[in-house]
C-alpha cells in the first residue's frame, strides 16, 4: 500500500535521451507494445537529475520509476547519472535503469552493470532491430514490479 492506500501505482518512465528521433522511436515502440505508463522525456542530464531527485512529482518524492538512460548526453555522461541513481544513499537506488546507447564497447557495458544498471540495450543503426529491442523492453515493462521508494 502506498500513502494513498492504493495497492499498486503505475510505474512512471523517465527517458533521458537527447536525440529526438530516438526518443520518438522509443516512445512509439513502448506504446506499440501496449505499455501505457506515463513517460517523461528529458534531453539533458541536469534537468533529468533535478526531476528525479528534487521535483515534487519526481520519483524520489513520488514513487516508483523506470529510467531509460542514454549514455551520450550534451551536458554530462549517462554513467554519472547512473552513479547518482544507484548511490548507496540514493532514494532511487532500487529503481531499474535501462541503458540505451549506441556504444557497444565491452568495457563500457561492463562498467554500466558494475554501476548497477539492470539492462543494457545497444541502439543499432538498423531501426528495425532497435524497434525489436524496444518491443522486448515493452514486454519487460508490462511484467516488471518496481519497489516503492523508501
Amino acid at each position: 500500500m502506498n500513502a494513498h492506500g492504493q495497492p499498486h501505482r503505475p510505474v512512471g518512465i523517465v527517458m533521458i535521451e537527447d536525440d529526438e528521433g530516438h526518443a520518438r522511436l522509443i516512445e512509439k515502440n513502448i506504446r506499440r507494445a501496449g505499455i501505457n505508463n506515463p513517460i517523461r522525456h528529458f534531453t539533458d542530464g541536469g534537468t533529468a537529475l533535478r526531476h528525479l531527485f528534487e521535483d515534487v512529482d519526481g520519483p524520489a518524492k513520488n514513487g516508483p520509476a523506470l529510467v531509460l538512460l542514454d549514455l551520450n548526453l550534451p551536458d554530462m555522461s549517462g554513467t554519472d547519472i547512473l552513479t547518482r541513481i544507484k548511490a548507496e544513499d540514493s532514494p532511487l537506488r532500487r529503481a531499474p535503469v535501462v541503458v540505451l546507447t549506441t556504444t557497444d564497447d565491452k568495457v563500457e557495458i561492463q562498467r554500466c552493470y558494475d554501476l548497477g544498471c539492470n539492462v543494457y540495450i545497444t541502439k543499432p543503426v538498423n531501426y528495425e532491430s532497435f524497434a525489436q529491442a524496444i518491443r522486448q523492453l515493452g514486454l519487460f515493462l508490462s511484467v516488471i514490479q518496481v519497489p516503492e521508494v523508501e
